[in-house]
Protein backbone atom coordinates (compact mmCIF):
# COMPACT_ATOMS: atom_id res chain seq x y z
CA UNK A 1 0.00 0.00 0.00
CA UNK A 2 2.75 2.50 0.24
CA UNK A 3 4.10 2.50 -3.09
CA UNK A 4 0.14 3.66 -3.96
CA UNK A 5 0.37 5.95 -1.29
CA UNK A 6 3.00 7.83 -2.65
CA UNK A 7 1.21 7.87 -5.92
CA UNK A 8 -1.44 10.61 -4.41
CA UNK A 9 0.61 13.91 -4.47
CA UNK A 10 -2.90 15.48 -4.83
CA UNK A 11 -3.54 14.86 -0.80
CA UNK A 12 -2.24 18.08 0.31
CA UNK A 13 -4.97 19.63 -1.99
CA UNK A 14 -8.25 17.85 -0.12
CA UNK A 15 -8.76 19.94 2.66
CA UNK A 16 -11.21 18.89 4.78
CA UNK A 17 -11.64 15.44 2.85
CA UNK A 18 -9.98 12.56 5.03
CA UNK A 19 -8.10 9.94 3.42
CA UNK A 20 -8.91 7.00 4.72
CA UNK A 21 -12.58 6.17 6.72
CA UNK A 22 -13.88 4.12 9.28
CA UNK A 23 -16.49 1.80 7.31
CA UNK A 24 -19.65 0.50 8.95
CA UNK A 25 -19.84 -3.48 8.71
CA UNK A 26 -23.26 -3.95 9.21
CA UNK A 27 -26.26 -4.09 6.54
CA UNK A 28 -27.70 -0.83 4.99
CA UNK A 29 -30.77 -0.91 7.09
CA UNK A 30 -28.70 -1.20 10.21
CA UNK A 31 -27.00 1.63 8.84
CA UNK A 32 -30.11 3.81 8.45
CA UNK A 33 -31.77 2.42 12.05
CA UNK A 34 -28.70 3.78 13.69
CA UNK A 35 -29.44 7.27 12.46
CA UNK A 36 -33.33 6.91 12.85
CA UNK A 37 -32.11 5.90 16.81
CA UNK A 38 -30.42 9.31 17.33
CA UNK A 39 -32.76 11.65 15.03
CA UNK A 40 -36.55 10.24 14.97
CA UNK A 41 -38.27 13.24 14.27
CA UNK A 42 -36.14 14.33 12.07
CA UNK A 43 -37.90 14.21 8.12
CA UNK A 44 -36.23 10.75 6.40
CA UNK A 45 -37.78 11.74 3.09
CA UNK A 46 -40.89 14.28 1.48
CA UNK A 47 -43.05 12.34 -1.31
CA UNK A 48 -45.15 14.87 -2.76
CA UNK A 49 -45.80 17.38 0.01
CA UNK A 50 -46.50 14.59 2.56
CA UNK A 51 -43.22 14.07 4.91
CA UNK A 52 -42.43 10.81 6.68
CA UNK A 53 -40.01 11.20 10.16
CA UNK A 54 -36.89 8.39 10.18
CA UNK A 55 -39.33 6.68 13.60
CA UNK A 56 -41.82 6.43 10.69
CA UNK A 57 -39.43 5.15 8.38
CA UNK A 58 -38.15 2.59 10.76
CA UNK A 59 -41.17 1.64 11.54
CA UNK A 60 -42.76 1.18 7.90
CA UNK A 61 -39.58 -0.70 7.01
CA UNK A 62 -40.13 -3.45 9.93
CA UNK A 63 -43.85 -3.67 8.80
CA UNK A 64 -42.67 -4.60 5.66
CA UNK A 65 -40.20 -7.04 6.31
CA UNK A 66 -42.82 -8.74 8.56
CA UNK A 67 -45.05 -8.71 5.73
CA UNK A 68 -42.01 -10.79 3.59
CA UNK A 69 -41.82 -13.37 5.79
CA UNK A 70 -44.93 -14.26 6.22
CA UNK A 71 -45.57 -14.66 2.81
CA UNK A 72 -42.86 -16.84 2.51
CA UNK A 73 -39.67 -14.77 1.53
CA UNK A 74 -36.14 -16.69 3.09
CA UNK A 75 -32.34 -15.13 3.69
CA UNK A 76 -30.65 -14.87 -0.27
CA UNK A 77 -34.37 -14.73 -2.25
CA UNK A 78 -34.45 -12.27 -4.92
CA UNK A 79 -36.96 -9.69 -5.09
CA UNK A 80 -37.71 -7.62 -8.21
CA UNK A 81 -38.37 -3.76 -7.44
CA UNK A 82 -39.50 -2.20 -10.32
CA UNK A 83 -40.90 1.25 -8.95
CA UNK A 84 -40.44 5.01 -9.12
CA UNK A 85 -38.83 6.95 -6.60
CA UNK A 86 -41.66 6.83 -4.04
CA UNK A 87 -42.29 5.79 -0.19
CA UNK A 88 -43.31 2.00 -1.08
CA UNK A 89 -39.96 1.32 -2.85
CA UNK A 90 -38.35 2.79 0.13
CA UNK A 91 -39.68 0.84 2.68
CA UNK A 92 -39.39 -2.80 0.58
CA UNK A 93 -35.89 -1.86 -0.35
CA UNK A 94 -34.92 -1.76 2.93
CA UNK A 95 -36.82 -4.37 4.14
CA UNK A 96 -35.94 -6.78 1.66
CA UNK A 97 -32.44 -5.95 3.20
CA UNK A 98 -33.92 -6.78 6.74
CA UNK A 99 -35.08 -10.34 6.14
CA UNK A 100 -31.51 -11.26 4.40
CA UNK A 101 -32.76 -11.00 0.67
CA UNK A 102 -31.54 -9.29 -2.43
CA UNK A 103 -33.10 -6.47 -3.64
CA UNK A 104 -33.09 -6.47 -7.48
CA UNK A 105 -33.57 -3.24 -9.01
CA UNK A 106 -35.09 -2.78 -12.52
CA UNK A 107 -37.00 0.26 -14.30
CA UNK A 108 -40.35 -0.09 -14.02
CA UNK A 109 -40.61 0.97 -17.76
CA UNK A 110 -39.07 -1.82 -18.89
CA UNK A 111 -40.51 -3.76 -22.06
CA UNK A 112 -42.25 -7.41 -21.39
CA UNK A 113 -39.30 -9.85 -22.72
CA UNK A 114 -36.97 -7.32 -20.74
CA UNK A 115 -39.10 -7.58 -17.49
CA UNK A 116 -38.82 -11.65 -17.87
CA UNK A 117 -35.16 -11.24 -18.51
CA UNK A 118 -34.62 -9.75 -15.65
CA UNK A 119 -37.04 -12.04 -13.38
CA UNK A 120 -35.06 -15.26 -14.37
CA UNK A 121 -31.68 -13.75 -14.51
CA UNK A 122 -32.18 -13.45 -10.89
CA UNK A 123 -34.51 -16.04 -10.56
CA UNK A 124 -36.70 -13.70 -8.64
CA UNK A 125 -39.32 -15.09 -6.19
CA UNK A 126 -41.27 -11.72 -5.26
CA UNK A 127 -41.81 -8.91 -7.03
CA UNK A 128 -43.11 -5.38 -6.68
CA UNK A 129 -44.81 -3.08 -9.50
CA UNK A 130 -47.06 0.44 -9.63
CA UNK A 131 -51.06 -0.82 -10.76
CA UNK A 132 -50.11 0.70 -14.40
CA UNK A 133 -47.03 -2.12 -14.64
CA UNK A 134 -49.39 -4.89 -13.81
CA UNK A 135 -50.25 -6.28 -17.05
CA UNK A 136 -46.37 -6.44 -18.12
CA UNK A 137 -45.36 -8.40 -15.08
CA UNK A 138 -48.69 -10.92 -15.37
CA UNK A 139 -48.12 -11.50 -19.11
CA UNK A 140 -44.30 -12.65 -18.68
CA UNK A 141 -45.47 -14.40 -14.91
CA UNK A 142 -45.39 -18.29 -16.35
CA UNK A 143 -42.02 -18.20 -17.91
CA UNK A 144 -40.67 -17.21 -14.70
CA UNK A 145 -40.13 -18.20 -11.05
CA UNK A 146 -42.01 -15.68 -9.52
CA UNK A 147 -44.22 -16.76 -6.78
CA UNK A 148 -45.65 -13.25 -5.14
CA UNK A 149 -46.18 -10.14 -7.42
CA UNK A 150 -47.26 -7.16 -4.98
CA UNK A 151 -49.27 -4.14 -6.59
CA UNK A 152 -48.76 -0.74 -5.47
CA UNK A 153 -50.10 2.16 -6.17
CA UNK A 154 -48.96 6.14 -6.30
CA UNK A 155 -52.21 6.97 -4.33
CA UNK A 156 -51.74 4.77 -1.17
CA UNK A 157 -48.66 7.18 -0.56
CA UNK A 158 -50.74 10.10 -0.69
CA UNK A 159 -52.03 13.03 1.51
CA UNK A 160 -56.31 13.25 1.07
CA UNK A 161 -56.06 16.26 -0.95
CA UNK A 162 -53.49 15.28 -3.21
CA UNK A 163 -54.79 11.97 -3.83
CA UNK A 164 -58.23 13.37 -4.70
CA UNK A 165 -56.62 15.78 -7.36
CA UNK A 166 -54.27 12.80 -8.34
CA UNK A 167 -57.12 10.07 -8.91
CA UNK A 168 -58.97 12.99 -11.00
CA UNK A 169 -55.68 13.44 -13.03
CA UNK A 170 -53.51 10.59 -13.48
CA UNK A 171 -55.32 7.89 -11.57
CA UNK A 172 -57.90 7.84 -14.31
CA UNK A 173 -55.48 7.09 -16.71
CA UNK A 174 -54.47 3.36 -15.40
CA UNK A 175 -56.15 0.24 -16.45
CA UNK A 176 -57.89 -1.62 -13.19
CA UNK A 177 -56.76 -4.42 -11.77
CA UNK A 178 -59.62 -7.44 -12.03
CA UNK A 179 -60.37 -7.98 -8.44
CA UNK A 180 -59.44 -11.84 -8.76
CA UNK A 181 -55.97 -10.84 -9.92
CA UNK A 182 -53.13 -13.12 -8.53
CA UNK A 183 -51.41 -10.37 -6.67
CA UNK A 184 -51.29 -8.99 -3.07
CA UNK A 185 -52.14 -5.14 -3.30
CA UNK A 186 -49.91 -3.10 -1.08
CA UNK A 187 -52.27 -2.71 1.70
CA UNK A 188 -53.31 -5.64 1.83
CA UNK A 189 -49.75 -7.06 2.12
CA UNK A 190 -48.71 -4.64 4.51
CA UNK A 191 -51.42 -5.96 6.50
CA UNK A 192 -49.70 -9.32 7.05
CA UNK A 193 -47.48 -8.30 9.03
CA UNK A 194 -49.18 -8.54 12.20
CA UNK A 195 -49.61 -12.54 11.15
CA UNK A 196 -45.73 -12.38 12.13
CA UNK A 197 -45.21 -13.67 15.03
CA UNK A 198 -41.61 -15.40 14.22
CA UNK A 199 -37.99 -13.99 13.87
CA UNK A 200 -37.71 -11.54 10.83
CA UNK A 201 -34.92 -10.01 11.58
CA UNK A 202 -31.93 -11.36 9.70
CA UNK A 203 -28.20 -10.50 10.61
CA UNK A 204 -26.29 -9.58 7.66
CA UNK A 205 -23.05 -8.38 7.40
CA UNK A 206 -20.99 -5.57 5.29
CA UNK A 207 -19.47 -8.32 2.46
CA UNK A 208 -22.96 -10.22 2.64
CA UNK A 209 -24.70 -9.55 -1.38
CA UNK A 210 -27.54 -6.98 -1.02
CA UNK A 211 -28.48 -5.53 -4.31
CA UNK A 212 -28.34 -6.36 -8.03
CA UNK A 213 -28.22 -3.11 -10.87
CA UNK A 214 -27.59 -3.91 -14.10
CA UNK A 215 -25.50 -2.02 -16.97
CA UNK A 216 -23.51 -3.30 -20.33
CA UNK A 217 -20.43 -3.68 -18.31
CA UNK A 218 -17.08 -3.37 -20.43
CA UNK A 219 -18.48 -5.76 -23.32
CA UNK A 220 -21.91 -3.70 -24.03
CA UNK A 221 -24.10 -7.25 -22.79
CA UNK A 222 -26.49 -6.82 -19.72
CA UNK A 223 -25.41 -8.37 -16.60
CA UNK A 224 -26.28 -8.29 -13.23
CA UNK A 225 -23.84 -6.60 -11.03
CA UNK A 226 -24.01 -8.28 -7.30
CA UNK A 227 -23.19 -5.28 -4.83
CA UNK A 228 -22.83 -5.84 -1.10
CA UNK A 229 -23.88 -3.51 1.64
CA UNK A 230 -20.49 -2.33 2.46
CA UNK A 231 -20.02 -1.18 -1.28
CA UNK A 232 -23.68 1.14 -0.27
CA UNK A 233 -22.66 2.12 3.37
CA UNK A 234 -18.64 2.87 2.10
CA UNK A 235 -20.53 5.32 -0.26
CA UNK A 236 -22.86 6.84 1.73
CA UNK A 237 -19.82 7.21 3.94
CA UNK A 238 -17.47 9.07 0.86
CA UNK A 239 -20.44 11.02 -0.08
CA UNK A 240 -20.41 12.76 3.33
CA UNK A 241 -16.62 13.16 3.71
CA UNK A 242 -15.86 14.73 0.08
CA UNK A 243 -19.15 16.98 0.95
CA UNK A 244 -17.67 18.55 4.73
CA UNK A 245 -20.58 21.30 3.95
CA UNK A 246 -22.87 18.61 4.77
CA UNK A 247 -25.35 18.97 8.03
CA UNK A 248 -27.73 16.17 9.31
CA UNK A 249 -30.91 17.58 8.22
CA UNK A 250 -29.72 18.89 4.86
CA UNK A 251 -31.94 18.01 1.72
CA UNK A 252 -31.19 16.24 -1.50
CA UNK A 253 -33.07 16.43 -4.19
CA UNK A 254 -33.57 12.54 -5.59
CA UNK A 255 -34.57 12.64 -9.25
CA UNK A 256 -32.29 10.18 -10.73
CA UNK A 257 -34.05 6.86 -10.63
CA UNK A 258 -33.99 3.81 -8.08
CA UNK A 259 -32.92 1.43 -10.21
CA UNK A 260 -29.91 3.41 -11.27
CA UNK A 261 -26.68 3.94 -8.99
CA UNK A 262 -26.30 7.21 -8.96
CA UNK A 263 -30.36 7.42 -7.80
CA UNK A 264 -29.92 4.43 -5.42
CA UNK A 265 -26.60 5.16 -3.95
CA UNK A 266 -26.05 8.88 -3.92
CA UNK A 267 -29.63 10.50 -3.57
CA UNK A 268 -31.11 8.20 -1.49
CA UNK A 269 -29.42 5.87 0.37
CA UNK A 270 -26.58 8.35 0.98
CA UNK A 271 -28.42 10.59 2.47
CA UNK A 272 -31.08 8.54 4.71
CA UNK A 273 -27.66 6.59 6.11
CA UNK A 274 -26.18 9.73 7.18
CA UNK A 275 -28.75 11.90 8.34
CA UNK A 276 -30.36 13.99 5.07
CA UNK A 277 -33.82 14.39 3.86
CA UNK A 278 -34.67 13.27 0.44
CA UNK A 279 -36.83 14.61 -1.30
CA UNK A 280 -38.43 12.25 -3.86
CA UNK A 281 -39.55 13.07 -7.89
CA UNK A 282 -41.82 9.91 -8.62
CA UNK A 283 -41.47 11.19 -12.64
CA UNK A 284 -39.00 13.69 -13.69
CA UNK A 285 -39.28 16.15 -15.98
CA UNK A 286 -37.03 19.29 -16.17
CA UNK A 287 -39.90 21.11 -14.99
CA UNK A 288 -40.88 19.26 -11.62
CA UNK A 289 -36.87 19.15 -10.99
CA UNK A 290 -36.51 22.95 -10.86
CA UNK A 291 -39.71 23.28 -9.04
CA UNK A 292 -39.02 21.03 -6.30
CA UNK A 293 -34.98 23.01 -5.77
CA UNK A 294 -37.01 25.90 -5.23
CA UNK A 295 -40.24 24.69 -3.08
CA UNK A 296 -38.39 23.27 -1.01
CA UNK A 297 -34.71 24.84 -0.98
CA UNK A 298 -32.81 21.94 -1.75
CA UNK A 299 -28.98 21.93 -0.57
CA UNK A 300 -27.70 18.81 -2.82
CA UNK A 301 -29.01 18.33 -6.13
CA UNK A 302 -27.31 15.23 -8.60
CA UNK A 303 -28.37 14.67 -12.25
CA UNK A 304 -26.47 13.77 -15.30
CA UNK A 305 -25.79 16.61 -18.37
CA UNK A 306 -29.09 16.40 -20.08
CA UNK A 307 -31.34 16.66 -17.35
CA UNK A 308 -28.86 20.18 -16.63
CA UNK A 309 -29.04 21.36 -20.10
CA UNK A 310 -33.07 21.19 -19.78
CA UNK A 311 -32.66 23.18 -16.43
CA UNK A 312 -30.65 25.73 -18.29
CA UNK A 313 -34.33 26.46 -20.77
CA UNK A 314 -36.74 26.33 -18.47
CA UNK A 315 -38.47 30.10 -18.00
CA UNK A 316 -39.60 28.72 -14.71
CA UNK A 317 -36.33 29.11 -13.33
CA UNK A 318 -36.44 32.75 -14.25
CA UNK A 319 -35.75 34.76 -10.75
CA UNK A 320 -35.77 31.43 -9.04
CA UNK A 321 -33.22 31.29 -5.69
CA UNK A 322 -30.92 28.59 -5.36
CA UNK A 323 -29.13 30.47 -2.93
CA UNK A 324 -29.80 27.38 -0.35
CA UNK A 325 -27.58 24.95 -2.75
CA UNK A 326 -24.43 23.59 -1.02
CA UNK A 327 -23.64 21.22 -3.58
CA UNK A 328 -24.35 20.50 -7.39
CA UNK A 329 -23.42 17.49 -8.70
CA UNK A 330 -23.13 16.10 -12.49
CA UNK A 331 -22.32 12.66 -13.74
CA UNK A 332 -23.41 9.51 -15.50
CA UNK A 333 -22.20 11.07 -18.69
CA UNK A 334 -19.32 13.19 -19.56
CA UNK A 335 -20.10 16.95 -18.84
CA UNK A 336 -18.55 19.11 -21.67
CA UNK A 337 -16.40 22.21 -20.48
CA UNK A 338 -19.37 24.77 -22.43
CA UNK A 339 -22.02 22.98 -20.93
CA UNK A 340 -19.94 23.27 -17.34
CA UNK A 341 -19.32 27.31 -18.42
CA UNK A 342 -23.10 27.81 -18.58
CA UNK A 343 -24.15 25.94 -15.72
CA UNK A 344 -21.73 27.68 -13.68
CA UNK A 345 -23.19 31.20 -14.69
CA UNK A 346 -26.65 30.00 -14.50
CA UNK A 347 -26.33 28.78 -11.07
CA UNK A 348 -24.28 32.06 -10.01
CA UNK A 349 -27.22 34.38 -11.90
CA UNK A 350 -29.62 32.85 -9.04
CA UNK A 351 -27.61 33.22 -6.09
CA UNK A 352 -25.85 30.16 -5.82
CA UNK A 353 -22.38 30.27 -4.38
CA UNK A 354 -21.14 27.07 -5.90
CA UNK A 355 -20.26 25.81 -9.18
CA UNK A 356 -21.29 22.39 -10.45
CA UNK A 357 -19.01 19.72 -9.34
CA UNK A 358 -18.44 16.77 -12.08
CA UNK A 359 -17.89 13.22 -10.32
CA UNK A 360 -17.50 9.70 -12.39
CA UNK A 361 -17.77 6.30 -11.56
CA UNK A 362 -19.12 3.00 -12.91
CA UNK A 363 -21.67 0.77 -11.92
CA UNK A 364 -19.12 -1.52 -11.15
CA UNK A 365 -18.07 0.43 -7.62
CA UNK A 366 -22.34 1.70 -7.59
CA UNK A 367 -21.69 5.12 -8.95
CA UNK A 368 -19.27 7.57 -8.36
CA UNK A 369 -15.52 7.27 -6.60
CA UNK A 370 -14.37 10.15 -8.14
CA UNK A 371 -15.45 13.85 -7.51
CA UNK A 372 -14.30 17.19 -8.36
CA UNK A 373 -13.18 19.22 -4.53
CA UNK A 374 -15.15 21.51 -3.98
CA UNK A 375 -12.74 24.54 -3.53
CA UNK A 376 -10.15 23.04 -6.81
CA UNK A 377 -11.18 22.90 -10.06
CA UNK A 378 -9.51 21.84 -12.99
CA UNK A 379 -10.94 22.55 -16.64
CA UNK A 380 -12.01 19.36 -18.44
CA UNK A 381 -11.15 16.72 -14.98
CA UNK A 382 -13.63 14.62 -13.52
CA UNK A 383 -11.96 15.42 -9.96
CA UNK A 384 -10.00 13.02 -7.65
CA UNK A 385 -10.77 9.69 -6.17
CA UNK A 386 -12.59 9.23 -3.23
CA UNK A 387 -11.34 8.20 0.38
CA UNK A 388 -9.92 4.76 0.47
CA UNK A 389 -10.51 4.54 -3.30
CA UNK A 390 -7.24 4.19 -5.98
CA UNK A 391 -7.08 5.08 -9.41
CA UNK A 392 -4.49 3.98 -11.99
CA UNK A 393 -3.99 4.83 -15.70
CA UNK A 394 -2.61 1.46 -16.99
CA UNK A 395 -1.42 0.45 -21.12
CA UNK A 396 -5.49 -0.73 -21.85
CA UNK A 397 -5.97 -4.29 -21.00
CA UNK A 398 -2.39 -4.55 -18.98
CA UNK A 399 -1.29 -3.45 -15.54
CA UNK A 400 1.10 -1.50 -16.58
CA UNK A 401 1.41 1.57 -14.80
CA UNK A 402 1.67 4.93 -17.77
CA UNK A 403 3.38 8.06 -16.46
CA UNK A 404 1.05 11.52 -15.52
CA UNK A 405 -0.37 12.90 -18.78
CA UNK A 406 -0.13 9.92 -20.75
CA UNK A 407 -3.57 8.47 -22.01
CA UNK A 408 -4.65 4.62 -20.84
CA UNK A 409 -7.36 2.46 -19.41
CA UNK A 410 -8.97 3.68 -16.33
CA UNK A 411 -8.56 1.10 -13.09
CA UNK A 412 -10.13 1.82 -10.20
CA UNK A 413 -9.83 -0.04 -6.63
CA UNK A 414 -11.62 0.78 -3.29
CA UNK A 415 -14.38 -0.16 -0.55
CA UNK A 416 -17.19 0.00 -3.39
CA UNK A 417 -15.82 -2.54 -5.94
CA UNK A 418 -18.78 -4.93 -6.81
CA UNK A 419 -18.56 -8.60 -5.31
CA UNK A 420 -18.96 -10.15 -9.13
CA UNK A 421 -21.22 -10.24 -12.20
CA UNK A 422 -23.91 -12.76 -11.68
CA UNK A 423 -23.79 -15.80 -13.91
CA UNK A 424 -20.63 -14.05 -16.07
CA UNK A 425 -17.57 -15.54 -14.11
CA UNK A 426 -15.35 -15.08 -16.93
CA UNK A 427 -16.35 -11.22 -17.22
CA UNK A 428 -16.25 -10.85 -13.68
CA UNK A 429 -12.21 -12.36 -13.93
CA UNK A 430 -11.55 -10.11 -17.47
CA UNK A 431 -12.86 -6.88 -15.16
CA UNK A 432 -12.03 -7.77 -11.40
CA UNK A 433 -7.94 -8.75 -11.35
CA UNK A 434 -5.78 -8.90 -8.33
CA UNK A 435 -2.59 -7.23 -8.74
CA UNK A 436 0.77 -7.36 -6.65
CA UNK A 437 0.07 -4.52 -4.87
CA UNK A 438 -2.93 -6.07 -3.08
CA UNK A 439 -5.64 -4.81 -4.34
CA UNK A 440 -8.51 -6.03 -6.87
CA UNK A 441 -8.74 -3.38 -9.55
CA UNK A 442 -12.00 -2.93 -12.07
CA UNK A 443 -10.94 -3.01 -15.37
CA UNK A 444 -13.50 0.17 -16.42
CA UNK A 445 -12.73 0.19 -20.36
CA UNK A 446 -12.60 4.05 -20.19
CA UNK A 447 -9.52 6.06 -21.61
CA UNK A 448 -8.31 8.63 -19.37
CA UNK A 449 -5.24 10.29 -17.88
CA UNK A 450 -3.90 11.39 -14.54
CA UNK A 451 -1.69 14.34 -13.86
CA UNK A 452 1.10 15.21 -11.72
CA UNK A 453 -1.90 16.47 -8.70
CA UNK A 454 -3.61 13.58 -9.28
CA UNK A 455 -6.92 14.68 -11.08
CA UNK A 456 -8.25 12.23 -13.69
CA UNK A 457 -9.55 13.29 -16.81
CA UNK A 458 -12.11 11.30 -18.63
CA UNK A 459 -11.14 10.72 -22.37
CA UNK A 460 -14.03 8.52 -23.59
CA UNK A 461 -14.70 5.02 -23.69
CA UNK A 462 -12.30 2.97 -25.24
CA UNK A 463 -15.15 1.08 -27.21
CA UNK A 464 -16.43 4.81 -28.65
CA UNK A 465 -12.98 4.96 -29.78
CA UNK A 466 -13.24 6.05 -33.57
CA UNK A 467 -10.17 4.52 -35.74
CA UNK A 468 -10.09 6.43 -39.12
CA UNK A 469 -7.52 5.79 -41.70
CA UNK A 470 -5.19 4.69 -38.82
CA UNK A 471 -5.63 7.72 -36.13
CA UNK A 472 -7.70 7.26 -33.08
CA UNK A 473 -11.03 9.79 -32.54
CA UNK A 474 -12.33 10.42 -29.53
CA UNK A 475 -15.89 11.12 -29.90
CA UNK A 476 -15.98 13.17 -27.00
CA UNK A 477 -13.37 15.61 -27.87
CA UNK A 478 -15.24 16.39 -30.73
CA UNK A 479 -18.89 17.32 -28.96
CA UNK A 480 -16.84 19.17 -26.52
CA UNK A 481 -16.41 21.13 -29.59
CA UNK A 482 -19.53 21.31 -31.34
CA UNK A 483 -21.05 22.04 -28.02
CA UNK A 484 -18.97 24.79 -27.46
CA UNK A 485 -20.75 26.69 -30.84
CA UNK A 486 -23.35 29.07 -29.76
CA UNK A 487 -26.14 27.66 -32.45
CA UNK A 488 -25.61 24.00 -30.72
CA UNK A 489 -27.31 22.95 -28.38
CA UNK A 490 -26.11 19.09 -28.01
CA UNK A 491 -24.17 16.92 -30.47
CA UNK A 492 -23.44 13.01 -30.91
CA UNK A 493 -20.47 11.71 -32.78
CA UNK A 494 -20.33 8.44 -34.33
CA UNK A 495 -18.23 6.05 -36.51
CA UNK A 496 -19.64 5.32 -39.58
CA UNK A 497 -18.07 2.42 -41.40
CA UNK A 498 -16.00 2.98 -44.37
CA UNK A 499 -14.41 0.66 -46.71
CA UNK A 500 -11.56 2.75 -47.14
CA UNK A 501 -10.77 4.78 -43.37
CA UNK A 502 -12.34 1.69 -41.55
CA UNK A 503 -14.46 4.54 -39.88
CA UNK A 504 -15.50 8.15 -40.72
CA UNK A 505 -16.84 10.24 -38.52
CA UNK A 506 -20.31 11.68 -38.70
CA UNK A 507 -21.92 14.86 -36.07
CA UNK A 508 -25.31 15.02 -35.04
CA UNK A 509 -26.88 18.04 -33.94
CA UNK A 510 -29.83 19.49 -31.90
CA UNK A 511 -29.98 23.00 -33.05
CA UNK A 512 -30.55 25.83 -29.84
CA UNK A 513 -33.55 26.87 -30.38
CA UNK A 514 -35.13 29.12 -33.13
CA UNK A 515 -31.66 28.09 -35.23
CA UNK A 516 -32.75 26.77 -38.43
CA UNK A 517 -32.04 23.59 -39.69
CA UNK A 518 -30.61 24.56 -43.17
CA UNK A 519 -27.89 23.51 -45.08
CA UNK A 520 -26.47 27.60 -44.83
CA UNK A 521 -26.37 26.53 -40.70
CA UNK A 522 -25.04 23.03 -41.95
CA UNK A 523 -21.79 24.53 -43.76
CA UNK A 524 -21.44 26.96 -41.00
CA UNK A 525 -20.92 24.31 -38.74
CA UNK A 526 -18.94 22.73 -41.26
CA UNK A 527 -16.38 25.81 -41.92
CA UNK A 528 -16.59 26.11 -37.44
CA UNK A 529 -15.24 21.92 -37.49
CA UNK A 530 -12.36 22.95 -39.88
CA UNK A 531 -10.83 26.10 -38.15
CA UNK A 532 -11.37 23.81 -34.37
CA UNK A 533 -10.63 20.07 -35.89
CA UNK A 534 -7.82 18.33 -37.00
CA UNK A 535 -8.01 17.07 -40.81
CA UNK A 536 -8.46 13.63 -39.90
CA UNK A 537 -10.86 14.08 -37.43
CA UNK A 538 -13.61 16.30 -39.64
CA UNK A 539 -16.90 14.94 -39.49
CA UNK A 540 -17.50 13.88 -43.64
CA UNK A 541 -21.27 14.94 -42.62
CA UNK A 542 -23.86 16.91 -39.80
CA UNK A 543 -27.05 15.68 -39.50
CA UNK A 544 -29.51 17.84 -37.92
CA UNK A 545 -31.78 16.28 -35.11
CA UNK A 546 -34.89 17.57 -33.57
CA UNK A 547 -34.22 15.75 -30.17
CA UNK A 548 -31.35 13.14 -29.22
CA UNK A 549 -32.36 9.57 -28.44
CA UNK A 550 -31.62 8.97 -24.70
CA UNK A 551 -30.74 5.95 -22.72
CA UNK A 552 -33.21 4.58 -19.25
CA UNK A 553 -30.88 7.47 -17.29
CA UNK A 554 -31.13 10.10 -19.28
CA UNK A 555 -27.39 9.92 -21.45
CA UNK A 556 -27.37 10.68 -25.06
CA UNK A 557 -27.80 6.94 -26.34
CA UNK A 558 -25.13 6.52 -29.18
CA UNK A 559 -25.41 3.03 -29.83
CA UNK A 560 -28.77 4.26 -31.13
CA UNK A 561 -28.01 6.67 -33.94
CA UNK A 562 -24.68 3.90 -34.74
CA UNK A 563 -27.84 1.28 -35.51
CA UNK A 564 -29.67 3.48 -37.37
CA UNK A 565 -27.28 4.38 -39.38
CA UNK A 566 -25.51 1.35 -40.08
CA UNK A 567 -29.52 0.18 -41.09
CA UNK A 568 -28.99 3.14 -43.66
CA UNK A 569 -25.83 1.62 -45.53
CA UNK A 570 -27.64 -1.44 -45.49
CA UNK A 571 -30.64 -0.66 -46.82
CA UNK A 572 -28.33 1.65 -49.52
CA UNK A 573 -26.68 -1.40 -50.13
CA UNK A 574 -29.63 -4.11 -50.75
CA UNK A 575 -31.13 -1.03 -52.92
CA UNK A 576 -27.64 -0.95 -55.38
CA UNK A 577 -27.89 -4.12 -56.98
CA UNK A 578 -31.39 -3.43 -57.82
CA UNK A 579 -30.33 -0.15 -59.49
CA UNK A 580 -27.51 -2.01 -61.55
CA UNK A 581 -29.71 -4.42 -63.08
CA UNK A 582 -32.49 -1.21 -64.01
CA UNK A 583 -29.61 0.46 -65.53
CA UNK A 584 -28.68 -2.54 -67.37
CA UNK A 585 -31.52 -3.87 -68.49
CA UNK A 586 -33.70 -1.53 -71.55
CA UNK A 587 -36.94 -1.16 -70.16
CA UNK A 588 -40.72 -1.92 -72.09
CA UNK A 589 -41.52 1.86 -73.02
CA UNK A 590 -37.81 1.98 -74.25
Amino acid sequence: MENITAKRPWVNYVGDVPLNLDYFEGSMFDKVADIAEKYPNNIAFTFMGKSTTYRQLIQEIENCAKALKTIGLREGDKVTIAMPNCPQAIYMFYAVNLVGAIANMIHPLSAEKEIEFYLNESESVTAITLDQFYGKFERVRENTKVVNIIIASVQDALSKPIRAGYMLTEGRKIKRIPKDAPVIRWKEFMRLSKACFYRYKVERKGDDPAVILYSGGTTGTTKGIVLTNKNFNALSQQIVATNPMFRIGDSMLAAMPLFHGFGLGVCIHSMLASGGRCILIPRFTAKSYAKQIVKYRCNFIAGVPTLYEALLRLPDMDGADLGSLKGVFSGGDSLSVELKRKLDRFLYAHNAVVQVREGYGTTETVTACCLTPPHMFKEGSIGVPFPDTYIKIVEPGTDRELPYGEEGEILLAGPTVMKEYMKHPEETAQTLRHHEDGLTWVYTGDLGTMDDQGFIYFKGRAKRMIVTSGYNVYPGQIENILDAHEKVQMSCVIGVPDPYKMQKVKAFVKLSADVPATEETKQELMEYCRRNIAKYAMPYDIEFKEDMPKTLVGKVAYRVLEEEELAKIKAAEEAAPAQEESAETPSADA
